[in-house]
C-alpha cells in the first residue's frame, strides 16, 4: 500500500469547475494516485503509469468523445 500523507496534489490546468475535477499526484514511480478533489481525506485509485498515461492520451484524443 502506498503511503500518500506526503503526495503532492494537482488539478488539471484545463479544470473550470470548482470542486468538480479529480487530482492526481505525480510523485510515485510508476504508479498515478488518482483522488476526487471534492473528498481530500477519502480514498485514492492508484494506477500503473502507463495505464494512466494511455487513458489521458484516449481523453485527448477524443475517443471518449467528451473533449
Amino acid at each position: 500500500m502506498d503511503d500518500l500523507t506526503s503526495a503532492s496534489w494537482r488539478k488539471s490546468s484545463y479544470s473550470a469547475q470548482e470542486g468538480q475535477c479529480v487530482e492526481v499526484a505525480d510523485d510515485f514511480l510508476h504508479r498515478v494516485p488518482v483522488r476526487d478533489s471534492k473528498d481530500p481525506y477519502g480514498p485514492a485509485l492508484i494506477f500503473q503509469a502507463d495505464a494512466w498515461s494511455a487513458f489521458v492520451s484516449a481523453v485527448r484524443s477524443g475517443e471518449f468523445g467528451i473533449i
